[in-house]
């Protein structure tokens, strides 16, 4: 990358992971946009998180996403700031995120199975993980 980005803590590491999931369809939607919200002032791993910085963290992978090499240094930094017993968690996260428009394109199930692989999540993890998300926003 030509520019120097900074260094993200695991919980930056979560966001920037969401958000690129919204982003992988070139389209992000509001739902995908309440989900990444909802997730940060709901849960736990999130406390005093300062929502100020996802603004931050989404800017980098914008700034990211343009470069050609920019999914590969986006892995390389979640990787770098995750501990592997959150690897799961961030799945889930970005499988919440995905699911929460309702609208699952093929852009966003490649990133999916490329979240998978990087942070060598089990199948039968990531099953269990997808049909969790998949549950949670059904729509009658």
């Amino acid at each position: 990358m030509t520019q120097t980005l900074p260094a993200f803590s695991a919980q930056d590491a979560l966001i920037a992971l969401m958000v690129t999931v919204s982003v992988s369809d070139e389209t992000i939607r509001t739902a995908e946009l309440v989900a990444i919200e909802r997730q940060v002032n709901h849960l736990p791993i999130f406390a005093n998180y300062d929502m100020g910085t996802v603004k931050e963290v989404a800017q980098t992978v914008y700034r990211m996403m343009e470069e050609e090499d920019g999914l590969d240094t986006l892995f390389a930094m979640v990787r770098e700031a995750l501990p592997e017993r959150l690897h799961e968690t961030a799945y889930a996260l970005a499988c919440d995120v995905a699911a929460a428009d309702v609208r699952l394109g093929q852009s966003e199930l490649r990133f999916l199975e490329e979240v998978r692989e990087e942070l060598n999540i089990d199948r039968l993890h990531a099953a269990a993980i997808e049909r969790g998300a998949r549950v949670r926003h059904m729509v009658l």
